[in-house]
């Protein structure tokens, strides 16, 4: 069918948006520390089996879904089913909460740049992380206008629509991410003693045996971190890629897109992990903070600070391609929002809503929560956050973590797992399997059956295991 909402303008323009929505600060910090920690190569290789058995088939069906109704994420669940037809809200809320948090980091890395900026106009010293982090987080003023201001960029951008808007953006910023991306990775490999980052990241428990962590993971545990960072990296049970599979045309073929944005996806991780990686390590050996927020706000801005009077201009590269990969994920998370209050609009009002007001009470509502996030400084200002007086979960008593622990710890998890259900076992695959096989000749019939009925499922109830017991600290694995 054809969109009357809208279409992408190309399909380059669809496949690097889409690439840029799973090009988040998960894989910049994620992907190379858990590869280093559960066994560097032998994760890589984990990783990309489940790539090709639990990512593929899920996308593929997401965007399959999305085109088969040419609705929103909500409408879609409804109309194509019976039992799961509330899936839906749960990728609706997952992207609003995640924006809670996203919208303080893509704060941090304008304050970021912003500094390096200044340092290098001015012929200044950089600031080591540690001391320009910790006064970051306890400026809730600052933190509060740097979160706002990201929102505002994520609007401007938004309320354009799918091609004039987030396709345009994504055009210009995934070029220009992955240049700045290269000039990052040749400037980390140089580095003295940059060969043990990359061994860290590519030899098998040598994490281990140098004293990065304390003790060799098991397969187990490998295998539910790898799941758990490929699902989250490809953007999975958002609701992000039914949203765009929605306004994709008939005659794009979603087995290659699939098969393109994974591969696709996996090398940036792997060249993110080459940005960052040698660098922290040459310049930090095994005390460098290597996951989280610490490693791009304190870590790497001490390796940018090491570098002398160069190091600003580094900072400022750096930090503008955070940036980039942080706004190409966070307007596709808005989007997801956005998409659904056009297409109820346009079902009470026979046309689309005012996008542009749409989109600017969806902003000012996730700045509400995210200005929450921010003064909270990961914990720094003591706000009460719920539940922490029960001590139930293991991360820090913040704001931060307890939206990442709804979010992308069970709303997401959940609902990709009974979306596999749904498929396999009540709408049937080859309601899914005759859209996903338009303009392609790949014969996967028994393959996508067998991966949606049987490896989904119980790769998402690892996953989910898996999630459930960092969170609360269960040691299950």
């Amino acid at each position: 069918m054809e969109h009357n909402r809208g279409n992408w303008g190309s399909n380059i323009g669809f496949l690097l948006t889409t690439i840029g929505s799973a090009v988040g600060l998960g894989n910049i910090w994620g992907f190379p520390f858990k590869m280093g920690k559960h066994g560097g190569f032998t994760f890589l290789i984990i990783y990309l089996v489940l790539s090709l058995l639990v990512g593929f088939v899920i996308m593929t069906s997401e965007l399959a879904l999305g085109r088969i109704t040419g609705k929103n994420v909500v409408s879609t669940y409804y109309q194509v089913s019976k039992k799961f037809k509330w899936i839906g809200w749960l990728a609706i809320l997952a992207p609003f909460l995640i924006m809670s948090f996203y919208s303080v980091l893509g704060g941090y890395c304008i304050e970021y740049m912003t500094l390096n900026f200044a340092n290098l106009a001015f012929g200044r010293e950089s600031s080591a992380g540690g001391e320009l982090f910790g006064a970051m987080c306890s400026e809730q003023f600052g933190a509060a206008i740097a979160t706002i201001l990201f929102i505002i960029v994520c609007l401007l951008i938004v309320k354009g629509g799918i091609k004039d808007g987030i396709e345009k953006f994504n055009k210009v910023g995934m070029p220009a991410l992955f240049f700045m991306l290269v000039i990052i990775i040749i400037r980390s490999l140089t580095l003295p003693g940059a060969v043990e980052g990359l061994k860290f990241m590519f030899v098998p428990d040598y994490a281990v045996t140098a004293g990065f962590v304390e003790e060799a993971p098991s397969f187990l545990s490998s295998l539910a971190a790898a799941g758990g960072q490929m699902f989250f990296s490809l953007s999975l049970a958002m609701g992000i890629i039914v949203t765009y599979g929605s306004y994709l045309s008939k005659k794009e073929n979603i087995v290659r897109n699939s098969l393109v944005i994974v591969i696709a996806d996996t090398i940036v991780a792997l060249m993110a992990g080459l940005a960052v990686i040698p660098a922290a390590v040459a310049l930090h050996g095994t005390d460098a903070a290597l996951s989280g927020p610490s490693l791009l706000f304190v870590t790497l801005q001490d390796v940018f600070a090491e570098m002398g009077s160069i190091g600003s201009l580094f900072g400022v590269i750096f930090y503008l391609f955070v940036l980039i990969a942080a706004v190409t994920s966070a307007i596709s998370l808005i989007e997801v929002i956005a998409t659904y209050f056009m297409d109820r609009s346009m079902e009470k009002h026979k046309k689309p809503g005012n996008r542009t007001k749409i989109s600017a009470w969806i902003c000012a509502a996730i700045a509400v929560e995210a200005v929450l996030v921010a003064v909270d400084g990961l914990g720094s200002n003591g706000l009460w956050v719920p539940f922490q007086s029960f001590g139930i979960y293991s991360f820090n008593d913040c704001w931060l973590d307890f939206m990442d622990c709804i979010s992308e710890g069970f709303f997401m998890p959940i609902g990709a797992l009974l979306m596999s259900i749904m498929i396999g076992w009540e709408l049937k695959p080859k309601t899914v399997l005759d859209e996903i096989k338009i303009g392609s000749s790949l014969r996967m019939d028994k393959y996508y059956t067998f991966c949606i009925r049987y490896v989904v499922p119980l790769a998402m109830l690892l996953i989910l295991a898996g999630q459930i017991s960092q969170f609360f600290n269960l040691n299950w694995f």
